[in-house]
């Protein structure tokens, strides 16, 4: 920008990595920190509690210790959410591949969210008499076998947006494809990465969001003060080649109403 220097670094997935870039960013003193997914901001947050620090699609702000309460942050942190809704995101799966019984759940038991949006997942599927089989990693490299676990288990596979399982994603729709599961996912990306649909939120409009309120906190704003804002707008997300690979034909309503249709 004209009177603002930017600073991009990236820890490629690797948690010693976010630590160290967390503790170069607090000893540069950087007059603003955003982080980018929760395992990053619990990182950036462990190192400083002067710097005031933005966070972007941390899925359960409050769950993942980011802050105490949402409409009152308190310290030095505040950010935006991604959170979807589980239940959202399988009706619109019954209205695509009616007749699920078992879910099949794949997320890693490391990532705090992952586990708040799978915990609704089980409500959901209480509530209507389904059955949900995990399917849990701790790291990327455990993803392709968990979901092959599933296969011959399930009528369909839920991932939350899990930044361990979404590194794999490929893995896993080639994986799913084969066995003609439709996959569920919690992001757009995801389903550009293979997954079938989702229900989920638009992560331009969550970058600017988040932009917003780095400008607040720059112009002289408290943190503390600005309320984790959430996203509101959900929109349909659709993958067309994943269809034709599993058999799957979309209903003309859903199409009529999804915002981007991967072909």
């Amino acid at each position: 920008g004209e009177n603002i220097k930017i600073e991009y670094q990236s820890a490629q997935g690797d948690q010693s990595n976010l630590k160290t870039i967390a503790k170069k960013y607090v000893n540069d003193n950087h007059d603003l920190i955003i982080a980018i997914a929760t395992p990053t901001a619990q990182a950036v947050i462990s190192e400083t509690k002067d710097i005031p620090i933005v966070f972007s699609a941390a899925t359960d702000p409050v769950g993942s210790g980011l802050v105490s309460n949402l409409e009152k942050p308190g310290g030095n942190v505040t950010g935006t959410s991604d959170r979807v809704s589980a239940k959202d995101i399988m009706e619109l799966g019954e209205q695509i591949t009616p007749g699920i019984e078992t879910i099949g759940a794949l997320y890693s038991t490391s990532e705090t969210n992952s586990k708040a949006v799978i915990n609704d997942l089980k409500a959901y599927a209480e509530e209507k008499g389904l059955i949900v089989e995990e399917a849990t990693v701790t790291n990327t490299s455990e993803v392709l076998q968990a979901v092959n676990s599933l296969v011959g288990k399930v009528d369909a596979i839920f991932i939350p947006i899990d930044n361990a399982v979404a590194s794999a994603m490929t893995a896993v729709a080639q994986a799913a494809q084969k066995a003609k599961i439709p996959v569920y996912v919690g992001a757009d990306s995801m389903v550009r990465d293979g997954g079938l649909a989702t229900y989920g939120i638009n992560y331009k409009t969550l970058g600017q969001e988040t932009a917003k309120m780095a400008i607040e906190i720059l112009k002289g704003e408290n943190p503390g003060d600005i309320p984790v804002k959430s996203m509101t707008d959900i929109e349909i997300y659709l993958n067309q080649k994943t269809a034709e690979a599993i058999g799957v034909q979309f209903p003309e309503e859903i199409l009529s109403k999804a915002v981007e249709v991967v072909e």
